[in-house]
């Protein structure tokens, strides 16, 4: 039986799941000749590098936040690929869990005014959808943050993506509980691509 008072979050979730499933079951169509060549415009196909298929080594600190140096790790699949001419992006993660294996989605898209890139992380476990981080890359670093809390503690939450010019690239969580003075890395994906 549904809570009502999570009634409408549950109906905005199934909305925007409707909404981009066909976004997210249906790999990115060919550019046209014309297109392949035209230059990228700024900002847009950032995230190209990830188109493919990849296996994923996870490291994740068991306790964030909470002095813990215990790390657990495991290994995933991601396939992902470019929707909106290189506007965004999604990624089809499977994530061989110890503690569970689970599926999850992220997806990408840049704002055309600000060029910034805003990323949104759906995780089976829970109807929750957490704010999204917003960021761009510079020089080939990639620096994506977000307000958010933890155990009801505000956090700032800083996604790095680093490596994007071969095929073995890094995405690294870390959360800051003191508006970035100190950050504590909890989660690293290594990406060894497949195909």
């Amino acid at each position: 039986m549904s809570d009502p008072a999570t009634e409408p979050t549950r109906r905005a979730i199934v909305g925007a799941a409707l909404t981009l499933a066909p976004l997210l079951t249906q790999p990115a169509l060919a550019a046209s000749p014309a297109k392949a060549s035209a230059a990228p415009r700024e900002g847009h196909h950032a995230f190209a590098f990830q188109t493919g298929t990849w296996r994923v080594r996870h490291r994740k600190l068991r306790h964030r936040l909470a002095g813990s140096d215990e790390w657990v790790n495991f290994t995933g699949r991601c396939s992902a690929w470019e929707l909106l001419d290189g506007a965004a992006n999604v990624e089809d993660q499977f994530l061989d869990d110890p503690g569970g294996a689970y599926r999850a989605v992220g997806f990408r898209r840049i704002d055309p005014a600000t060029r910034l890139w805003s990323i949104w992380w759906f995780d089976e476990r829970s109807s929750v959808v957490e704010p999204p981080v917003t960021g761009r890359f510079v020089d080939g670093l990639g620096t994506f943050l977000a307000e958010d809390q933890l155990n009801g503690r505000p956090i700032t939450v800083r996604y790095l993506w680093s490596g994007v010019e071969g095929d073995a690239p890094r995405w690294e969580q870390a959360f800051s509980p003191d508006r970035g003075v100190t950050w504590e890395t909890n989660w690293i994906m290594q990406f060894e691509r497949l195909s």
